[in-house]
């Protein structure tokens, strides 16, 4: 109970009023099928308090001991992540699902957070061993595995958010400017030649993007309604329950990817404001949580999730607001999906074994 009090509370009362507004908004959304937007809120309650139980969990455990697995935990993503492209379920176009009873779990969700602990786990054990510049040719190699299967599902938005973490962690490891520019111009490249191998769907999805107009009712659909939405909330919104475009079911996905908008639609500029202001707090505290670290696996692991939380932020209300394409990226603890749920819940455990640690042990 004594460490329990511990815990900083302002990180843990903000990821509470987070996931309040999750779960009002998506209660909020009706639809002709009423019994399965009841299923939505009810699963999520369920994800939300398996998610609660084992954020609370890994604060009690020493994050130290991730450092022991991270391998381990790494080639048994790799594993679940080849299985997947041979027998996984598809879903809206994607195999990256594990049907169990009336949940799909989505592991690739959970490969963000164990790239962060193997990639932190690598770096903070070679920097003393290994130069520069093999430091950063093994990091490639090590992420790049990884994202080759996630791409193969399809799904190019984690894959990019799995980039962007490893970019971010490397960083501040202490690679040089010009190491850390030369490898962002290299993968804007291969990001540029990647056109290639793109589905037709997720080309359209970056067409669209530039010109939703160009098929307003085919692949630019999403963007207009969505940008219909968030515009019409005006200051302060229409009421909870009362989104035009959500209720009449002219916005898609609007309890996953677009979950944004309904609120921007309901709540209105303010509310928006109050959402960005609160992720804006969860970001900060787990900035000055990885300043506090007591260590270096412990800094970096801080770093890798506050990286991962920001690039999906930043990419899904970018996508909601018409200035990024539709990528399929989940808003952190608002979005509706158990896996994304859980992940996010057990990194901010470990966000929060990292803050009780940050100035002695707890044995």
């Amino acid at each position: 109970m004594r460490n329990f009090l511990k815990f900083d509370w302002v990180l843990t009362i903000t990821t509470f009023l987070l996931l309040t507004v999750g779960l009002v908004t998506l209660y909020t959304i009706s639809s002709i099928e009423a019994n399965a937007q009841l299923n939505h809120f009810q699963k999520q309650l369920v994800s939300v308090a398996v998610g609660l139980v084992l954020m609370i969990s890994f604060a009690f455990i020493d994050y130290r001991a991730l450092n022991s697995y991270s391998t381990k935990l790494y080639f048994g993503i790799i594993g679940i992540l080849g299985m997947l492209v041979l027998w996984g379920t598809t879903v809206r176009g994607t195999t990256g699902w594990i049907g169990v009873g009336a949940f799909n779990l989505q592991p690739v969700e959970i490969t963000k957070l164990i790239v962060i602990i193997f990639l932190a786990s690598f770096l903070s054990k070679k920097k003393t061993h290994l130069s520069v510049i093999v430091r950063t040719v093994a990091s490639v190699i090590l992420v790049a595995v990884p994202v080759f299967l996630i791409l193969k599902q399809p799904d190019f938005g984690s894959a990019a958010i799995i980039m962007g973490i490893w970019l971010g962690m490397l960083f501040v490891s202490g690679i040089t400017k010009k190491v850390f520019f030369g490898l962002l111009l290299i993968g804007i490249l291969t990001a540029s030649s990647s056109w290639l191998v793109l589905k037709d769907y997720q080309k359209d999805r970056l067409i669209n993007f530039v010109n939703p107009q160009q098929d307003p009712m085919g692949s630019g659909y999403n963007v207009i309604q969505s940008t219909v939405a968030v515009g019409s909330g005006g200051v302060w919104g229409k009421g909870l329950g009362h989104g035009s475009q959500s209720q009449l079911n002219f916005l898609p996905e609007k309890h996953t990817d677009f979950i944004f908008a309904v609120f921007a639609e309901e709540l209105g500029f303010f509310g928006s404001c109050v959402i960005i202001v609160l992720f804006g707090i969860l970001i900060y505290r787990i900035k000055e949580t990885a300043r506090l670290a007591r260590d270096n696996f412990g800094y970096l692991l801080a770093v890798g999730i506050a990286m991962m939380l920001f690039l999906q932020i930043l990419v899904n209300i970018g996508m909601n607001i018409g200035v990024a394409p539709v990528a399929g990226v989940p808003l952190p603890l608002l979005s509706y999906g158990g896996s994304s749920m859980i992940s996010i819940l057990i990194s901010l455990g470990i966000i929060q074994s990292i803050y009780l640690r940050r100035l002695k042990t707890l044995d």
